[in-house]
């Protein structure tokens, strides 16, 4: 089988930000990365599972929420994919900042966080994942397009 794409960028040297993963047609998948690869550092799947809850709602409520084609945690536990079309770099950049913010300020009750709405309801971490975007509001603060290609 053929090597994909997501195992093809080189963890070892892979710092935390926004980056193209790989562009299929008119779909950009971006990678966030929130933990330094392989770094003994990884969010909390409770932590991850409310940040992805809440990463979700405010991407697809947002004036590009028609454009998301999905958004999800890595199973590695270092970040998480977006995945949109027809938006640009600056845009996605833009989207992925205003989601930290929304995040890190949140308050109130998660969103989708009832039996009958989630799979996994009682497994969240509110503080947990406002930790993450507050980091990463930082991480990203001046992020540019310059900044979306994979370091060599």
């Amino acid at each position: 089988m053929k090597k994909i794409a997501s195992f093809a960028v080189n963890h070892d040297t892979l710092e935390k930000g926004m980056y193209i993963s790989r562009v299929d047609g008119d779909v950009v998948t971006y990678d966030i990365r929130m933990k330094i690869p392989n770094g003994g550092d990884y969010f909390s799947p409770s932590a991850g599972h409310t940040f992805e809850h809440l990463f979700a709602t405010f991407a697809r409520n947002s004036a590009l929420g028609d454009k998301v084609v999905y958004v999800g945690p890595m199973g590695c536990r270092t970040g998480f994919y977006l995945l949109v079309r027809a938006v640009t770099g600056a845009q996605a950049i833009a989207l992925v900042q205003e989601s930290m913010r929304f995040i890190r300020d949140f308050n109130g009750e998660i969103p989708g966080n009832k039996r009958a709405e989630c799979g996994n309801y009682l497994d969240h971490d509110l503080a947990g994942a406002k930790a993450l975007a507050a980091d990463m509001d930082g991480v990203l603060r001046a992020w540019t397009e310059n900044d979306l290609r994979y370091k060599e």
